[in-house]
């Protein structure tokens, strides 16, 4: 009886010498112990951006004359202004939205109106490239799952818009620039501490909040007189104090690859085949580069040889299903932009220089005229990319900025200028040859007859099961769900 008694104090002591301490033990030091923004902020900018310059790569570049695909023997493909129903960032975009709606809560709920207005931002330019590229789109009710709503109701554009600028301005009022994050996790701009008392990273989201809201005003000018266009851009170049906007390439909205775990290039890993055996550049891209001695052509291509002389050379777009181009004869994308910090582009100081060379245009005082803007902006991507502008670039019979040309002939150059600018900007070229016609693009002769030059993107086809009501809603309000229909600013 004693020998029992002994034995089960024993395993009485064993058991409370195991669970002694479990929890502590059991405990990640290196795991946050709670959700903050900082935590979730990081993540967020890397997954967006990647989703954002994918699509520039596989959606605009072919659209727009970037590039063809070596072989199109279907009839299809987007060079050929066959544009397939959700054949953008639908998916990604909204998936991200979830993780915005959350920073947006929590830095609520903690009094960070720094995370707040950052998620603002975010919000704002996702929601400005779904709209753009789709019409009306889920926004009010949209990430409401969690609430029971699955079948969200399409919001009207032009509400999106207004909305989405009413947001930006809260952005800008929200950000201190004395004030740091307090939970870090800022891979764009690094507002993670003060120096001397001010938050550079913080003056930045400023600039980028209000350089995007220019983007977006600018967008929208058929509209002036449905929404104050006019007077939001007036008081936004009169007062750079209260709305600060970018003033040199320190300020772009780039998120820089660091080439470490887990923030490579998302084109770090793509073979050979992927990234430049199946795709060429188009003759349209490549003359012009070629004419004008572009700098940025020996970053962004890898050039062939021919007859023992290195050349870029390019291929048609749009051409008959009959043509097909032999692998390794014609210029492709260079090796090295697949592990370029800078790849992560978002909207930089060069493309507000070309707004500002518009507004000029147009007749807003922006403090400059339309060459000095159009100058600036040419010489700021050149410094974005890392090139050398040559002396006499600007000059040249195709780039110089001759105010003595019709509106349109100067419209025409800045927009001209604008696209090279936005390579791999997600698709803002693309919705800029929607609002302005340029660049004037060549019609390859393999493009049915049938085919027009896409205005939008067709809704995902995974609607009409998951949300078929408001689907057939928002199908009616905009006029037809296909690639031929007007988005509200393009009416």
């Amino acid at each position: 009886m004693n020998k029992k008694y002994s034995f089960l104090l024993l395993v009485v002591f064993l058991i409370s010498s195991c669970t002694k301490d479990f929890e502590e033990i059991n405990t990640d030091p290196n795991r946050p112990k709670q959700i903050t923004p900082g935590v979730m902020l990081g993540q967020l900018q890397y997954r967006i951006v990647n989703s954002s310059i994918t699509a520039s790569r596989n959606f605009t570049h072919q659209l727009m004359q970037v590039d063809a695909p070596r072989s199109s023997p279907s009839g299809e493909g987007l060079h050929r202004y066959v544009v397939n129903p959700g054949s953008a960032v639908w998916s990604n975009f909204y998936g991200y939205m979830a993780d915005i709606e959350d920073i947006y809560k929590t830095s609520e709920t903690l009094g960070e109106d720094n995370y707040k207005a950052i998620s603002l931002i975010y919000k704002c330019w996702a929601y400005s490239i779904l709209t753009d590229l789709y019409g009306d789109v889920p926004y009010s009710e949209a990430i409401k799952a969690s609430e029971g709503n699955f079948k969200p109701a399409f919001d009207k554009q032009k509400d999106i818009y207004i909305k989405i600028l009413s947001d930006l301005e809260e952005a800008n009022a929200l950000l201190n620039p004395s004030k740091a994050l307090t939970y870090g996790g800022d891979l764009l701009y690094n507002s993670n501490s003060l120096s001397g008392g001010t938050n550079p990273g913080i003056v930045k989201w400023k600039k980028f909040s209000n350089s995007l809201r220019l983007r977006l005003l600018l967008r929208l000018s058929k509209r002036n007189g449905e929404i104050n266009i006019n007077e939001q851009i007036t008081a936004i170049l009169a007062n750079p104090v209260k709305y600060p906007v970018f003033t040199s390439n320190a300020d772009d909205a780039i998120f820089k690859y660091t080439g470490t775990f887990p923030y490579y290039n998302p084109y770090y890993n793509q073979r050979q085949l992927e990234w430049r055996d199946g795709t060429y550049v188009t003759k349209f891209f490549i003359n012009k580069m070629n004419t004008d001695n572009d700098p940025r052509r020996n970053l962004w291509f890898t050039p062939i040889s021919v007859g023992g002389v290195n050349v870029y050379q390019g291929i048609e777009s749009g051409y008959p299903v009959t043509t097909e181009y032999q692998v390794g004869k014609n210029t492709s994308y260079n090796d090295g932009l697949k592990t370029l910090p800078q790849l992560g582009i978002m909207m930089t100081w060069s493309e507000l220089e070309f707004i500002k060379a518009e507004l000029a245009l147009k007749g807003f005082n922006t403090g400059k005229n339309p060459k000095q803007h159009y100058d600036t902006a040419i010489s700021a991507s050149m410094v974005q990319w890392g090139v050398t502008m040559p002396t006499n670039y600007l000059a040249q019979e195709g780039v110089f900025y001759d105010p003595n040309t019709s509106t349109e002939t100067q419209l025409e150059r800045i927009i001209t200028q604008k696209y090279y600018a936005s390579f791999f900007v997600d698709y803002q070229s693309w919705f800029e040859k929607r609002r302005t016609g340029y660049p004037i693009l060549p019609r390859g002769s393999g493009i049915p007859a049938e085919n027009a030059f896409p205005n939008r993107v067709p809704y995902p086809t995974y609607l009409q099961s998951l949300n078929p009501e408001n689907l057939a809603l928002a199908t009616a309000s905009i006029g037809g769900d296909n690639s031929n229909t007007k988005v509200w600013w393009d009416k």
